[in-house]
Formats: C-alpha cells, sequence, structure tokens
C-alpha cells in the first residue's frame, strides 16, 4: 500500500497577495514608491499572471490526465459550468496533447526557443 501524497500547494495565494498589496498601499499612500517601481511592478506581476496562468492550465491538464472529470473540475471556472473547462481544454488541446507536451512548451518559452 502506498502513503498519499502529502498536500501540494500553490506557490502563491489569494491571501499572499492581498497581504502585499495591503502593505504595498500603504507604502504608496506615504509616498514611498516612485512611479518607476510601479511600472516595473506592474511589470512582474503582469509576467507572473501569464505564469500562474500557464500554471492552471498544466494543472488542468493533468487533472484530466489523472482522471479528473469535467463535471470535477468545473466548479473552479465559477458557476459550475462544464463548457468554461472543455473550451480550455479544447484550445489547450491545439498546443499540446498532454501536460508533459505543455510543460516542455513551458520550458522553451522560459529558454527564448
Amino acid at each position: 500500500m502506498t502513503e498519499p501524497a502529502a498536500e501540494i500547494r500553490a506557490p502563491i495565494t489569494e491571501a499572499d497577495v492581498l497581504a502585499w498589496l495591503e502593505e504595498t498601499a500603504q507604502a504608496v499612500r506615504a509616498h514611498a514608491v516612485p512611479p518607476e517601481e510601479l511600472i516595473r511592478l506592474l511589470g512582474e506581476l503582469r509576467r507572473a499572471s501569464a505564469a500562474c496562468a500557464d500554471a492552471s492550465d498544466w494543472v488542468l491538464l493533468a487533472a484530466r490526465e489523472e482522471g479528473a472529470s469535467l463535471r470535477q473540475i468545473a466548479p473552479v471556472f465559477g458557476k459550475g459550468y462544464v463548457r468554461a473547462p472543455a473550451a480550455r481544454l479544447e484550445k489547450l488541446h491545439r498546443q499540446a496533447l498532454n501536460s508533459e507536451q505543455w510543460l516542455e512548451i513551458l520550458r522553451q518559452r522560459a529558454s527564448g526557443v
């Protein structure tokens, strides 16, 4: 009998982001952050957002490969509509057939290939 895997957590949570945002907003209100720094942060957050979307796509593919049904996945997309994850999977499958192929695409992007 195999041991159950430890719970895997996302590298960042909604609570983490809100805490950071509250702290950063306080610094901005105190005029402690120059506009150039805010622009740099904007770029960093946009890249991080894209990375989170890519990671979400990988997890979606992996969940399906591990046997999760669209009905099980749908609530994560909101309101329980099966169409949303189905449409996302369809779009992903135009680029990659499985999570390993998607991960390889992400590796290539990161290396600039």
